[in-house]
């Protein structure tokens, strides 16, 4: 399996240069013999970005139409990136290899409330918790869409069941920081067939992608070491 191409799938608010290639995990990768596809989900980076939160119904169309033909890969995905990847790996399970999930744990199986994150990033609210103020700041980068983000977090996706994970049958890798808001990941690692946890120490969401531990565990995960 070590050949396998491996998809990225970028978080919220970001994009496949932002979240993967700036970090240098792209880099990495390459220089390790292994082909990387990218992508940008709808809403973000080069992707079309609609205002409309029913336009946004199923952001793992672009997953699915990124998948090659006729092989496994393997997958990597950041919060947002990897909710909608575990959504298509219990889909079409045979398409995935192994899969690292990142920053994601409790908030999979429940739903909050997306409101006063889209309000603070579309700037017709002030943030009204330091979550909606992280958010804010993160998208205001200059290139993000705000209209489109806060149409992108207003979707319903629905909370996930956890007995539809039984139909995930690859290793699966997740990684969270022990300071990140979707901690704790124990329940989703415990509802995959075959899953292992690595928590970083002193690491917040937003940090993850960047943190030397996150990079290094998932390159070991994948055999491109």
């Amino acid at each position: 399996m070590a050949d396998l191409p491996v998809l990225l799938v970028h978080g919220f608010a970001s994009s496949f240069e932002r979240n993967w290639r700036q970090p240098g995990w792209v880099a990495l990768l390459e220089d390790a013999g292994r082909e990387v596809i990218g992508i940008d989900l709808l809403g973000h980076g080069a992707a079309p970005k609609p205002h409309d939160p029913a336009a946004y119904g199923d952001l793992g169309a672009r997953v699915r139409d990124a998948l090659p033909p006729d092989r496994q890969v393997d997958a990597v995905g950041f919060s947002l990136g990897a909710s909608v990847l575990l959504r298509v790996a219990v889909e079409r399970p045979e398409r995935f290899a192994r899969l690292v999930l990142i920053g994601v744990g409790a908030n999979l199986f429940g739903s909050g409330d997306p409101e006063p994150i889209a309000q603070a990033i579309e700037g017709s609210a002030e943030p009204s918790s330091s979550l909606a103020q992280a958010f804010a700041h993160f998208a205001d980068n200059g290139e993000n869409d705000a209209a489109a983000l806060a149409a992108c977090i207003r979707r319903s996706p629905g909370a996930l069941d956890p007995a539809a994970l039984a139909a995930v049958s690859c290793p699966v890798l997740v990684v969270i920081g022990d300071r990140d808001f979707n901690w704790p990941a124990d329940g989703l690692v415990s509802a995959l067939p075959d899953a292992s946890l690595r928590v970083l120490r002193h690491v917040d969401h937003l940090g993850t992608p960047n943190d030397f531990a996150a990079i290094d565990a998932t390159l070991s995960f994948l055999g491109a070491v």
